[in-house]
């Protein structure tokens, strides 16, 4: 599928519960269709996970899942997302992941029954392949284990499917830490397009005979890495700003190859997908603290068709269980949303007003959130000829949008960041016009002992563009 234009190209149609193109689940949530559903994300305790450990492993999710869906039919949501990612060891043994998914689709069903509660499962398989040093993408073991655990979760039943992928990871951790924004683009429009583009691909054709959603990426390991070093202080925020938009040009890969969303929870870049893909979105916020800290508490909520914690490990808290205090926060968290929409558009853009004010103006991370923001940024991406373009065109979008906000006294900036724009600017600037020119550039630049160029190959110009 080609995206050279918005499915939403206007500031006041992107809002939270609804999306053009909604997605319906086998049990009835329909997604994006006018309702903000919860999405409860949960892992275990600090344990290893093997062969002596699994009963207790099972124990937990056969606890999280009937605790946690009781809760939520007590508290009368109208349905309800559940998504399992699975920790390594379940990737590389696939058993081990399929007891879990087969526990939670039996505690679903349960809840089905015996509440009448609509629920739906999505499935995210770890990416395993980062494990090998440099990262094997396309062969090998950890490869062909995702694949194994992909189908057979399908074939059980999983009502649609998510990874963190890491392509391009292994070059653009380095670029964070040093603010290259060259090998930044060259890892996430250049690598991780690449490797997006064969990925999706492949899941699709595993998954898509069940009748399983291919759900959506997610540039966690990127544009949240960025995130949670800008709140460490060890890189700009203003930069961390700049890394977010880029990783849309990645992350829209998957929409090209077979991807109809609800994006995963942990991709803020989700914003700009919604805006362009016109599919609907998990977003997190407030919520999601249990994991990690961000400046996007309120704002994320804005576009959100389902709302999500991120993950919260089992653990008992003074109220109950972890997963299940923070299904009740969820569901608090959506009744809202949706008691706005109820009362009709205007309602519902007040209080998206609300959730997009309150932190757009205090960091450059959240004000390229701001509705016009988002769709400014996203049309430049859709304008871009290749995703090598894109990226430097999101850059740019985004870096015009900090600096209008700060010049016009409506976002703050560290007083040691502001420097730092025009650093950005040059940077930009420096890169070439032709994209052959860039990932020569770039290769030669890239430490070659850390990835593997081979398996990236060929290198797509414009994986997302067509």
């Amino acid at each position: 599928m080609e995206y050279t234009r918005l499915a939403i190209d206007n500031p006041d149609d992107l809002l939270f519960g609804h999306a053009p193109r909604p997605v319906r689940t086998r049990h009835g949530l329909n997604l994006g269709g006018g309702i903000v559903y919860t999405e409860l994300n949960f892992t275990l305790p600090s344990m290893e996970v093997t062969a002596d450990t699994m009963p207790t492993v099972a124990r937990h999710y056969r606890e999280i899942i009937t605790d946690a869906l009781r809760r939520a039919a007590e508290l009368e949501a109208p349905g309800v997302l559940v998504e399992f990612e699975t920790v390594p060891p379940m990737t590389s043994n696939p058993a081990f992941g399929m007891e879990v998914v087969n526990i939670l689709l039996e505690g679903i069903e349960n809840a089905r029954t015996e509440y009448g509660l609509p629920a739906a499962l999505r499935v995210t398989p770890n990416d395993n392949r980062e494990f090998a040093r440099p990262p094997v993408m396309r062969s090998g073991e950890h490869w062909e284990n995702m694949q194994v655990l992909f189908e057979q979760a399908a074939r059980a039943g999983a009502d649609m499917v998510s990874i963190e992928s890491v392509g391009g990871k292994e070059l653009h951790d380095e670029a964070l830490m040093m603010c290259d924004l060259g090998q930044v683009i060259y890892a996430l429009c250049i690598l991780g397009t690449a490797d997006m583009a064969f990925l999706w691909k492949r899941i699709h054709e595993l998954v898509s005979q069940h009748g399983t959603i291919c759900a959506g990426d997610t540039a966690c390991g990127f544009g949240n890495t960025a995130m949670v070093l800008a709140e460490q202080k060890m890189i700009p925020r203003v930069f961390a700003a700049i890394v977010r938009a880029i990783t849309s040009v990645r992350t829209l890969v998957g929409y090209a190859h077979g991807c109809i969303g609800p994006g995963k929870d942990c991709g803020y870049e989700n914003a700009y997908l919604k805006a362009i893909t016109g599919c609907p979105m998990a977003m997190e916020g407030k919520t999601a603290a249990c994991a990690h800290l961000s400046p996007l508490g309120n704002i994320a909520a804005a576009y959100a068709d389902t709302w999500s914690n991120e993950s919260v490990q089992n653990v008992r808290l003074l109220a109950g269980m972890a997963p299940t205090c923070y299904m009740e926060q969820l569901v608090y968290d959506c009744r809202l949303m949706n008691r706005a929409l109820a009362e009709g558009r205007d309602a519902a853009l007040t209080l998206r007003r609300w959730l997009v004010d309150s932190d757009a103006g205090l960091d450059p991370q959240a004000w390229i959130f701001t509705p016009e923001n988002v769709i400014a940024i996203a049309r430049a991406i859709v304008e871009a000829p290749d995703d090598y373009h894109a990226g430097l065109a999101a850059a740019r979008a985004a870096l015009d949008a900090i600096k209008a906000g700060h010049a016009s006294g409506e976002l703050k900036i560290p007083e040691r960041e502001t420097a730092f724009l025009d650093s950005i600017a040059e940077q930009i600037d420096m890169m070439p016009d032709d994209t052959g020119a860039f990932i020569e550039q770039q290769r030669a630049i890239a430490d070659e002992t850390k990835y593997l160029p081979d398996e990236y190959t060929p290198l797509p110009c414009c994986a997302s563009h067509g």
